[in-house]
């Protein structure tokens, strides 16, 4: 990553500089009770998808694709297939596959097809020892390779008797032409090295480089080891910390005492409910001055042991931005390699790091345990100091010198036979007699100042090791790796023997250097868009194959109700089987704070909570309120609230902390606890049920509306000044934008449902990323409830009469929740219907009922445990049970295989089969020929659906490092985040379970616009160009009057998307296509009531 080169007047602005731009590559996860899906790598996403993945791996060593194995399972199981892997390498005109490798006469052979070959078959290179296991147990060198297509395989036997005939002379020719040792030393011949055979390697490696090959072993040695030293010591600060250093050259990782210290202090100062004690004076003090104030007294002993541990903290200084450069300049980092160290240090525990920024970047950020004050500046500046004390023991321990750069380079450019060996044995290189040997060294001496002949004799032994064959190099071409990787190259290519004598070495050079520049990298780009591409084509087959098939288009009739769920992924089944049950309903989706942004506070809730997507901030607030009359049951209410609360503080918090009584009262508690535990793993609903029931006994439930109505005023409610409710102007203002985005501004229903969702589980500390990333990450049903309650007042319904919008008198709307776990629902205000809105209301609740059923029945399909239930209402109790199941690792899967986004009317995907992968979004074009409305709609929608499949997408490529590993070992931290164990690093992104069954492709984002009001949009909005331009998400369109589609690529605009016709197939509704198949199904039609079967 490139650093920043910004004049400074001083040190310290310096260091805040640096510091402000670390916190765009931290991780930007708030705590697991504000989780909102975000992109994992949010920090590069001002760079091309593919340039990012190479920044983010030359920092972290993480790589951003799939692995080939995981993609060559993929291939096998149909996911990719040919056709997708031909449109990859054609897409990546970089790549050059049409380019000619070599032309024997007899054979053509092009990148594309040494290209195909490596992406399909492992054609990496083997140890000696693993190619003579090979040769002595399979017989490689005489079968065909197993994974040889049949067809290929007839290819490399035409004209000969057996396999060996057709294989051996192959292996012999290639080693021949190659100039290879055909003979391998057997593993157990090679335990050492004699000095004959040392001279041969040298003799070797003396033919392979140029000058300098009268130089003796040891001079050699030592020329390699100074050159190691000086790029270590160089990439300090670009690649490696202090603590990387000594760790490499010891075995000792610091970091392992400095994290638990760390976690202690931070832990502590972060704390939302758990800890008993937190850090003093914190809130008024400060992070690090409050720990520098407190550690002089810790009776914890972890420091007591350190060198001058108490005079370091002492002369540290009392800012922690000064603490920080004295910490570097003590290490003698240089100044312009600061920013990168200190980036490389927050790096090492990104989890705590990207915490610590988000607090300091979330001041209004309030925890139930009161304000806290953490800064990035005071956790390095704690980090540098600890690590002060850490490096200064461990260098103390191991050389007698100070933990100091310039030191380093003085100690080792004078012991440079102690490097080579110390560096060697601790990356694990050495084979076990040379092992044995150093770390003998190790053990008797310590430091090549104490014996030096010994280290340097041990040395020579190391370096002639590397040019062994038993030692895995690449200075020279060998038989295990050269070799091995062309033999496999070549039973592929379908070379038989007739055709291998044409190839001399230069071919197979060439071919070698294909194979070497198709780097990891690229593998992974071509990967990644074959899976795409396969999506992609059955994708938009199926929305070709529905043109002017579905309902809804122009809304010709009126619909006999019209229901609005959230754009989420979860919801397309819901709205495909009720317009199964129902051709006569309309469903829309749109983002799922309805366009009310807003800070809620229900009626139990100590604060207030955003419900709007995370980029917009809210300016008005809402309030749930007890109705008129309720008087005798809120006091009743608010003191079974107090008296609950009370009861899990002291079950919760209280036994735990006492000192006296602890031990014996959960002792006593134990037997009545654990049959507690059994009866929630063993039977959930039952314990479920008793404990609602307990609870509704205890916290009297409140008949509630909204508080949401202010009084007119010419001063603009702003997020410094917010406003207690919206005033009429406000309402309508906002209703009339959402009704028009969405298409929903003529021909209404006699009554209108508006779904918000959530999902309700149990034992989850994640439980908050299944709810509505458009809401923050809270659950949607209050948008929904104060979107009906301000449409349904007439003075609101006569000022959308003014902007054109003219809703019938008849028409009613009715707020609602999904709960996409249990596939219930939650209305609301349901005591306002008027009388003749019901019997429409409850028609539309019956087949909501049915639906819900129907779509609870698809779900099982993908959950091993359901069994293939055989009914809908099987279907329906099984979704019930998960959501109620303590034990239940997967309660539901969440966005896991999100794959695309329909942002139109919704005629262009009824009547199509989208197998729950697809956010669908509401927006008709016809009424918006400028674009406005689409324009403000991809900036709600935009950052919502990328930011969810990107963190799904990143979560399933490496969950070991983007994504927070199985919950099954996390414990909870502080109430804000998730740890395995006690002493790791926090885990940020989803948990293996949320991304077990998701396929990890981009967003494609198919649009029912004009090209070129998308492309108006995309030049004006800097995000937009960001998303698009930099391949984070992938774009479509589709013509509104035509139906023709388009494909954005980038670097060149809108293409015509036209592929050869393909046929969909067409079900007669969704159960007779889903039905006992247990994997994600292509797109396909279904059957429309006016559509006659074939």
């Amino acid at each position: 990553m490139q650093e920043h080169h910004t004049e400074f007047t001083d040190s310290k602005s310096q260091i805040l500089h640096y510091l402000d731009h670390l916190g765009h590559i931290l991780p930007g996860q708030a705590t697991i009770r504000e989780f909102v899906h975000h992109n994992s790598i949010h920090g590069f996403q001002h760079l091309p998808f593919e340039e990012a993945i190479k920044e983010v791996e030359a920092l972290t060593g993480v790589h951003g694709y799939l692995s080939d194995d995981r993609n060559r399972d993929l291939y096998h199981r149909g996911y990719i297939n040919d056709d997708d892997i031909k449109a990859a390498l054609a897409h990546e005109t970089d790549l050059e596959a049409s380019n000619v490798v070599c032309n024997t006469g007899q054979l053509r052979i092009t990148r594309n097809d040494i290209y195909r070959i490596a992406l399909l078959v492992d054609l990496q290179g083997v140890s000696a020892s693993n190619l003579n296991w090979m040769m002595e147990e399979l017989d490689v060198l005489r079968k065909i390779q197993t994974d040889v297509p049949q067809e290929i395989r007839a290819e490399l036997l035409h004209a000969v008797k057996s396999e060996e005939e057709a294989i051996y002379p192959l292996w012999k020719h290639i080693i021949d032409e190659m100039e290879l040792d055909e003979e391998l030393p057997h593993p157990e011949n090679m335990i050492d090295l004699s000095e004959e055979q040392a001279r041969i390697w040298l003799d070797k490696i003396r033919a392979a480089q140029s000058g300098g090959a009268d130089l003796m072993v040891h001079q050699k040695t030592i020329l390699e080891a100074e050159e190691k030293l000086n790029n270590m010591l160089d990439q300090i600060g670009v690649r490696f910390t202090m603590r990387d250093f000594v760790k490499a050259l010891t075995g000792i990782d610091i970091l392992f005492s400095v994290r638990i210290q760390l976690i202690r202090i931070c832990g502590s100062a972060l704390d939302e409910g758990i800890s008993a004690w937190r850090l003093p004076e914190c809130a008024e003090l400060g992070l690090y001055a409050a720990w520098k104030k407190a550690v002089i007294y810790d009776a914890n002993p972890f420091l007591h042991d350190l060198p001058d541990w108490q005079r370091v903290i002492a002369e540290a200084p009392e800012d922690p931005v000064e603490c920080i450069i004295m910490q570097l300049n003590y290490m003698e980092i240089p100044e312009d390699k600061w920013e990168g160290y200190l980036r490389l240090v927050a790096l090492e525990l990104p989890g705590w790091s990207g915490m610590i920024n988000w607090r300091q970047t979330n001041p209004q950020y309030i925890s139930d345990s009161g304000p806290t004050q953490v800064h990035l500046a005071d956790y390095l500046a704690i980090r540098l100091v600890l690590d002060r004390l850490w490096l200064s023991q461990a260098c103390e321990e191991s050389w007698r010198i100070d933990a100091k750069l310039g030191t380093f380079k003085y100690y080792f450019h004078k012991n440079l036979s102690e490097f080579m060996v110390r560096e060697t044995l601790y990356k694990g290189e050495l084979p076990e007699y040379l092992t044995h040997l150093v770390k003998d060294l190790l053990l008797r001496s310590g430091s090549e100042r104490y014996d030096q002949s010994e280290w340097q004799d041990l040395a020579d032994l190391v370096w002639t090791w590397q040019f062994s064959p038993m030692a895995e190099n690449r200075i020279v071409h060998n038989t295990f790796n050269s070799g091995w990787r062309l033999f496999r190259l070549c039973q592929h290519l379908g070379i038989n023997t007739s055709k291998i004598n044409h190839f001399r070495k230069r071919d197979f050079l060439e071919m070698l250097q294909v194979l070497d520049d198709f780097t990891p990298d690229k593998r992974g780009r071509v990967w990644l868009y074959a899976y795409e591409y396969h999506y992609r084509e059955n994708f938009y087959h199926a929305i070709r194959a529905n043109y002017k098939r579905g309902r809804w288009a122009k809304r010709e009739t009126r619909p006999q109700a019209q229901v609005m769920t959230c754009m989420d992924d979860r919801e397309e089944s819901l709205r495909r089987h009720l317009e199964e049950i129902n051709p006569n309903i309309e469903t829309l989706g749109a983002a799922g704070f309805f366009g009310i942004p807003m800070n809620y506070m229900g009626i139990d809730d100590v604060k207030r909570k955003k419900q709007c997507p995370l980029p917009v901030t809210p300016t008005n607030e809402v309030k749930e309120v007890p109705r008129e009359g309720a008087d005798q049951l809120v006091n009743e209410h608010n003191f079974g609230v107090r008296v609950y609360k009370k009861i899990a503080y002291v079950l919760n918090q209280m036994l735990r902390r006492s000192l006296i009584i602890s031990h014996a009262v959960i002792d006593a508690l134990a037997p009545i606890l654990f049959f507690g535990l059994l009866g929630k793993v063993f039977m959930p609903k039952t314990v479920l049920a008793i404990n609602t029931s307990l609870k509704k006994s205890i916290e009297k439930q409140v008949p509630t509306r909204l508080d949401f109505q202010a009084a007119p005023s010419d001063v603009a409610a702003t997020p410094e000044n917010p406003r207690a409710g919206f005033t009429d102007i406000e309402q309508a203002d906002k209703i009339a934008v959402f009704l028009r985005t969405t298409g929903l501004s003529y021909s209404f229903a006699p009554i209108v449902c508006l779904f918000g969702h959530g999902s309700t589980n149990q034992n989850n500390p994640h439980g908050f990323a299944y709810n509505c990333g458009a809401c923050s990450g809270k659950r949607g049903g209050p948008n929904a409830r104060l979107f009906s309650a301000m449409i349904n007042r007439p003075v609101i319904r006569q000022l959308l009469a003014e902007r054109d919008i003219h809703i019938p008198a008849d028409t009613w709307f009715v707020g609602a929740e999904h709960d996409t776990c249990s596939d219930e629902y939650f209305w609301f205000d349901l005591e306002d219907i008027p009388e003749h809105a019901l019997p429409a209301f409850e028609s539309v609740r019956a087949d909501l009922e049915k639906a819900s059923k129907a779509s609870a029945h698809e779900r099982c399909r993908r959950f091993v445990s359901a069994g293939d239930p055989k009914t809908p209402e099987e279907g329906k109790d099984h979704v019930n049970l998960r959501s109620n199941d303590f034990s239940q690792a997967f309660p539901e899967f969440n966005h896991a295989t999100i794959a695309g986004a329909v942002i139109g009317r919704r005629s262009v995907s009824q009547g199509t089969f989208l197998d729950r992968r697809v956010f669908l979004i509401s927006y008709d074009a016809t009424q918006d020929l400028d674009g406005k409305l689409l324009e403000n709609l991809l900036l709600a929608v935009g950052p919502v659906g990328s930011g969810i499949n990107l963190e799904y997408y990143f979560s399933t490529v490496n969950n070991d490092y983007f994504g927070s590993g199985t919950k099954v070992t996390h414990n909870i931290t502080g109430m804000f985040g998730v740890m395995e164990g006690a002493n790791s690093d926090l885990r940020t992104g989803l948990t293996k379970q949320m991304v077990e069954i998701h396929e990890p492709v981009r967003l494609q984002v198919l649009i029912e616009a004009k090209n070129e009001v998308i492309g108006q949009i995309y030049e004006r909005q800097a995000i937009i160009r960001e998303l698009v331009g930099g391949g984070w998400i992938l774009l479509g369109t589709i013509d509104p009057d035509t139906g023709e589609m388009y494909v954005f690529e980038r670097g060149v605009g809108f293409v015509p998307w036209d592929p050869e016709k393909r046929d969909v197939p067409v079900f007669e509704n969704s159960l007779s296509y889903y039905q006992e198949k247990h994997n994600p199904l292509p797109q396909i039609l279904i059957r429309q009531p006016d559509e006659v079967e074939a």
